[in-house]
């Protein structure tokens, strides 16, 4: 069973930046190199930098499966559009189902926003994320290259889902 637990207390937020610091290394160690994983971890996957986000207006979600944490999403309603800032599953629970009922959960969140569409930022050399995302209906709609500090950049795509 798949559900999803809004984050509100410091305990969730240590538990995410658990998962972010296993997620991460794992995951984008090959793509953007370990000390780029070091920097982003630091700097956005943090428990005060998530804590700062939710007092800013972002809402963030664990994703639970047979009641055990096993992923965490976030997002931003920005005009007519919700942002997916983030949405990460441990890599023993992929291919699971869990990634495909989350972005369910994102759409319906966003229709109960009135949004008309949902957008996210993805890294254009996370070539199983794009699949993944444009299997769910999304398209690419743009490069953004933004400077992060440390002399590292994002190196992403804009890609969104009109609903």
């Amino acid at each position: 069973m798949i559900n999803f637990h809004e984050v509100k207390s410091d305990r969730d937020l240590a538990l995410i930046e658990n998962m972010a610091n296993t997620i991460w290394h794992e995951h984008y160690t090959s793509i953007i190199g370990a000390e780029q994983v070091k920097y982003m971890l630091d700097k956005f996957q943090s428990a005060n930098t998530m804590k700062e986000q939710i007092d800013k207006g972002y809402q963030y979600f664990l994703i639970n499966f047979n009641e055990n944490a096993v992923g965490y999403l976030s997002f931003e309603r920005r005009e007519n559009a919700l942002f997916l800032s983030k949405i990460y599953l441990l890599k023993n629970q992929r291919g699971k189902g869990i990634g495909r009922t989350a972005m369910e959960f994102v759409i319906s969140a966003a229709k109960g926003l009135n949004c008309t569409k949902v957008a996210l930022t993805v890294n254009r050399f996370n070539q199983n994320s794009i699949r993944a995302y444009e299997s769910a209906g999304f398209e690419k709609k743009g490069e953004l290259v933004q400077d992060i500090g440390n002399g590292f950049v994002m190196d992403d795509y804009l890609m969104e889902k009109i609903i």
